[in-house]
């Protein structure tokens, strides 16, 4: 037991967690926590902007498995990293985030820099505290982590008044023992434990599926549970499709991966879960963009649904069985359940169902036109290169948009979290400080940034913090002038009709703008060009590495679900259109 004052208690408190770095921002009422940072193993990350803290957190958490910890000031600080926590709530992201706070007696007086900072981000956190002893800093800081990490992972704040950090006031200062720090949660008891009669009860419709699907969302990733996934698969041979925030979680390269459901999955994953006969959801949730229109959303199919959170149960499609549990231990047992009834050796057959499903990837492949001579690049061709130029292991962050949805389809994911993206709030600007968290949380693993032109201009001064904290990421930016994304919405649904999407080519000057951040930085304007530059790029280690890739402004992203429409509308690229037609009208002879 030390006697120490409130901020020390609270550096200590983290470095008794276990935290290896922290993203922040220093300001007025949280400037007495940073003087003992001096002295602390704590490596402290200092952003640009308190949202880059926030992503950067995620990025970390995404990439480690651990929680990220983000830190700033009160008032504008604190609002500024909202983005970051409903993000990180959306996606199940474990993170802690310390905000500080005016003085105990200034609260509620509309003092500088003051907001209301825990009912500000009460809907967008699992969790807020507003510490108002210094003494309840250990306990507060220890159910924060707890709470981050246990049950459906999330984001939690604590707001810490100034005054109880303070070394100067004298009701700062108390007896330091972490072990004994205490943490009362009441009611607060998330379910881990699978339930083994509804195991039981799953594996039994498992056995009568003739054309099942294992619906695998990012909760297995969340479970670390790629592994377990593996098992059930070789064990039952169901197919898998793999949501835009489970990629990875099963090896894309594997025989059974159809990759990729939704909005903007491949043919195979949306029709795969739309024909099947029983639906095994890990870890998903039933998102609006995997299921389109939901009353047509894979008619004939029974639902196991298993979840963590038992309210993601029948909140949006009811389930034949619903089991409330961690998602590896759930697989782990389900693997046992149906052993136990004989499997592998009598599994159903499930040849028909699988030949169907070749047959379709057969027909439906991802698929562009390549540039022809004096046009620019295509995006998906620019994602092809740098993938088969790339480490197998490489982590890949996004920003959202186009070039999300071009890299989840184009990149080849057969490692689990290396895929870290802004799937639930949808969150330009994510992409470049989420690669510094991975970075940092990850320094032995090549980080590649992949974003557009409309997210770069949104975080793109945390190159700054990269290139000063000798954090060396890599950034693909494709460069096609437009929100693309709401460009190709535009071109499809709006008559052509193009209002405010336009950006620029030359302004501003990417290279330019990056070399003054402190980049390595080229720019690539014809497909000969590609492979070289990214070699380049990939030899450099010891500073951030931009690369603009000019790309052409005129590709969709296909296949599409329109919003609003069935995924029985799936659109498709224009070459496969004849194909999709006769089988529409053999399906209906």
């Amino acid at each position: 037991m030390t006697r120490m004052d409130g901020a020390q208690a609270l550096i200590k408190s983290l470095e008794a967690e276990g935290v290896e770095v922290v993203f922040g921002y220093p300001g007025g009422a949280i400037l007495p926590v940073y003087d003992p940072i001096i002295e602390s193993s704590v490596r402290h990350v200092l952003v640009r902007h308190e949202q880059g803290a926030g992503h950067m957190a995620e990025g970390y958490a995404h990439a480690t498995g651990r929680p990220g910890v983000c830190m700033v000031t009160s008032g504008p600080a604190a609002t500024n990293v909202v983005t970051p926590l409903a993000d990180a709530m959306l996606d199940s992201v474990p993170m802690v985030c310390i905000t500080g706070q005016v003085a105990l007696a200034a609260i509620g007086t509309d003092a500088f820099q003051e907001c209301d900072t825990t009912g500000i981000t009460r809907s967008v956190t699992k969790h807020n505290f507003l510490v108002t002893r210094a003494e309840d800093i250990p306990g507060t800081i220890k159910a924060a982590f707890y709470i981050a990490t246990s049950g459906r992972p999330g984001p939690v704040l604590v707001d810490i008044p100034k005054d109880i950090v303070d070394k100067n006031n004298p009701d700062a200062w108390f007896d330091f023992d972490y072990e004994t720090a205490h943490i009362d949660l009441p009611g607060y008891s998330p379910s881990v434990e699978p339930d083994l009669t509804l195991v039981d009860e799953a594996a039994q419709l498992i056995s009568q599926a003739s054309q099942p699907v294992l619906y695998v969302g990012g909760g297995v990733l969340k479970a670390r549970g790629a592994e377990a996934l593996m098992q059930l698969v070789e064990l039952t041979g169901i197919p898998v499709v793999t949501t835009l925030m489970a990629r990875g979680a099963f090896p894309d390269e594997h025989e059974l991966c159809l990759g990729m459901p939704g909005m903007h999955g491949n043919y195979t994953a949306v029709n795969a879960m739309q024909k099947s006969d029983l639906l095994i959801a890990l870890g998903s949730r039933f998102d609006d963009r995997i299921t389109g229109k939901l009353g047509g959303f894979a008619p004939d199919a029974k639902v196991i649904h298993v979840d963590i959170d038992p309210a993601e149960h029948d909140k949006v499609r009811k389930a034949d069985v619903a089991i409330a549990s961690d998602c590896r231990l759930a697989t782990e047992a389900l693997v046992t359940s149906l052993k136990a009834a004989g499997y592998p050796d009598d599994r159903p057959d499930l040849q028909a169902w699988r030949s169907k499903l070749s047959g379709w990837q057969e027909t439906f492949p991802l698929t562009y036109e390549q540039s022809t001579d004096g046009e620019l690049l295509k995006p998906q061709y620019v994602i092809e290169r740098l993938r088969d130029l790339a480490p197998k292991d490489t982590i890949v962050t996004s920003g959202v948009g186009q070039h999300q949805m071009f890299a989840s389809q184009y990149w080849e994911f057969n490692h689990p979290y290396t895929w870290i993206n802004s799937g639930g709030l949808g969150t330009m600007g994510f992409s470049i400080p989420a690669a510094v968290g991975a970075k940092a949380g990850m320094p032995d693993r090549t980080v590649w940034s992949i974003d557009g032109d409309g997210c770069f201009q949104m975080t793109a001064q945390e190159l700054v913090t990269a290139a000063m904290e000798k954090i060396p990421i890599k950034v693909a930016l494709l460069n096609n002038a437009y929100l693309g994304m709401v460009k190709q919405w535009q071109d499809m649904f709006y008559e052509e009709r193009l209002s405010e999407v336009h950006l620029s080519h030359d302004m501003p000057d990417y290279v330019k703008w990056a070399e003054a951040m402190g980049c390595v930085a080229f720019r690539v304007e014809s497909p000969e060009e590609v492979d070289a530059v990214i070699a380049k790029a990939n030899e450099i280690n010891d500073r951030p590495v931009v690369i603009e890739f000019r790309c052409v402004n005129s590709e969709k992203v296909f296949p599409m679900v329109p919003a609003g429409g069935s995924n029985d509308d799936l659109i498709v690229d224009p070459s496969q259109r004849d194909a999709q037609a006769r089988i529409q009208e053999s399906s209906a002879s």
